[in-house]
């Protein structure tokens, strides 16, 4: 535990260096014009940001958008309004009252009104045929939408729940037009027409995306930028661009190595910042298929793995580096390490843990499973954390392939119905450390489209319920342990190590902050270049 207990508080400590960095870097007087340059290593499968939830899709395309509220990044993880100008909170927790901005435009030149939040909100909680939205679940305690005015809309709930403000600050909740939404629900899959701050130019599949500056945006002066462009490059050919100039960041993560050869590379013009990440990779067991219908099973392949001495060896090549359960390690509401360590897969022990994940197998009749582990063909951390994940299993006397595939496959092979995959390394990341949303991955599939393990466990569903609308903390942080002791006991979808975030910069770009999550602070409208 002294090793987890060391990598947090130096994580922790290189965010506080990180925040003082960027307060003093908000002095600055920003300047105008220029279009910034950055890099994406994957590219988004369609434009609608209701049915996504990689960076792939963030990056390029947030900058189009506006949301109801939002999180301010240099105080992160403080809400401050976007859309709205001003919020209220029923003393009861039912009802939520947002007043929105007046004469916001969408790029078509249209006026925002409220029937634009409550179209939006409609979409993603009750989802028209066709329509994807992998956030239905978080709206799932909204009883009714109303807009008493064009300014003013009131959404009334079902029960209380914990989350609920933040959840609006969800950079996901992208604020569609009710018009177009009524002309063809399915419009913002190949459509962009938002609120953002930049308008849409063009997408070269294989190349690039680019923005550029909307000058109707509500806030006056900005966007800073004339424009951006995101230019899809992954590996060395990425780390050659930032080296060389050619971009001026990448704003999901690096490798250790990777960030040393930036260092030395670009000198004083390099800016580094390091924070613990509200990101995990997760395994899947395609459930309907046997033997991963079996818990027996499932529970050997968690207990298999040496997620302690991983993480050690990992983090000195991969961004990955926390141990952790079904919520961040450092979290409040997380399990502390007295607690993990009892749990299935944590221990410890790994002679101990092994054996007995040899004899559930035996048990099982599967000690000589061959299967193959689906993967995401992203270096950084999916390659390095798939082959830790084949040799781990090796040792209990599995074969297993390693298949990595383009993020648009990849994500088809777990939601497809059915699944079309055996197990499959999969990514739990949020905007935000909260249980309602981390937790969703493992709720029943009739109830999360992000379950992609497809099983039916109602417990697991009740416990969620219970622990989603208690206000109380400590009892919400005993529900949480129930949950996550059955989670990790029934492993349809087990967690391996958590992600630690490291951002090199080019000197020139200011305004950015970083924050625990990969997702916020994206729209890129405070963003300036300094040349």
């Amino acid at each position: 535990m002294k090793l987890q207990a060391s990598l947090f508080s130096i994580a922790l400590a290189v965010l506080l260096v990180a925040a003082s960095t960027s307060a003093s870097a908000a002095a600055e007087t920003p300047k105008r014009g220029g279009t910034l340059t950055f890099a994406v290593s994957a590219e988004p499968p369609n434009y609608d940001c209701h049915a996504n939830s990689s960076f792939a899709f963030i990056h390029p395309v947030r900058p189009h958008y506006s949301t109801l509220l939002k999180f301010d990044a240099p105080k992160y993880p403080k809400i401050t309004g976007d859309l709205a100008t001003s919020w209220k909170v029923a003393k009861d927790g039912l009802t939520y009252t947002f007043k929105l901005r007046k004469n916001v435009k969408f790029h078509d030149g249209s006026v925002l009104t409220s029937a634009d939040i409550k179209a939006t909100y409609d979409r993603i909680r009750t989802p028209p045929a066709g329509v994807r939205s992998v956030r239905q679940a978080t709206y799932g305690d909204v009883a009714t939408i109303e807009t008493p005015d064009a300014q003013t809309v009131v959404f009334k709930l079902k029960k209380t729940n914990a989350s609920m403000l933040s959840n609006f600050a969800s950079p996901w909740d992208c604020v569609y037009s009710a018009a177009k939404l009524k002309q063809d629900p399915k419009f913002p899959e190949r459509n962009i027409v938002g609120t953002g701050p930049f308008t849409f130019v063009e997408h070269v599949a294989g190349s690039h995306w680019v923005g550029k500056r909307f000058d109707g945006y509500y806030e006056k002066g900005k966007p800073y930028l004339d424009g951006y462009r995101a230019v899809f490059i992954s590996g060395a050919p990425m780390v050659n661009a930032l080296a060389a100039g050619e971009v001026m960041a990448e704003f999901r993560g690096h490798s250790p190595a990777d960030r040393d050869r930036l260092v030395k590379t670009l000198g004083d013009k390099a800016v580094v910042v390091e924070s613990p990440w509200v990101c995990s990779l997760v395994i899947n067991f395609n459930t309907l298929k046997k033997p991963f219908d079996d818990a027996r099973v499932r529970r050997a392949l968690s207990l298999g793995i040496d997620r302690w001495g991983g993480a050690e060896a990992l983090s000195r090549i991969a961004l990955v580096r926390h141990v952790g359960g079904i919520l961040r390690p450092g979290y409040e509401l997380a399990a502390s390490g007295q607690e993990l360590v009892k749990m299935a897969g944590f221990s410890f022990d790994m002679a101990a843990s092994r054996a007995e994940a040899k004899r559930l197998l035996k048990e099982a009749g599967q000690e000589n499973l061959t299967f193959k582990l689906t993967n995401r063909n992203i270096a950084m951390p999916y390659t390095p954390v798939g082959v830790f994940l084949i040799d781990q299993w090796r040792q209990i006397g599995l074969n297993v392939e390693h298949q990595q595939l383009e993020t648009r496959l990849y994500l088809a092979a777990q939601q497809k119905e059915g699944g079309a995959y055996d197990a499959a390394l999969d990514f739990n990341c949020d905007f935000m450390d909260e249980p309602n949303l981390q937790l969703q991955k493992y709720l029943s599939s009739d109830k999360s489209s992000i379950n992609y393990a497809h099983q039916i466990d109602r417990k697991l569903d009740e416990l969620y319920e219970q622990q989603s609308g208690e206000l109380n903390k400590k009892k919400r942080y005993a529900l949480l342990r129930e949950f996550e002791r059955r989670a990790l006991e029934q492993a349809y979808t087990i967690p391996t190590i958590w992600w630690h975030r490291i951002i090199v910069h080019n000197k020139q770009m200011k305004g950015w902050n970083i924050t625990p999550t990969h997702y916020v602070d994206q729209d890129l409208a405070n963003v300036w270049l300094d040349r």
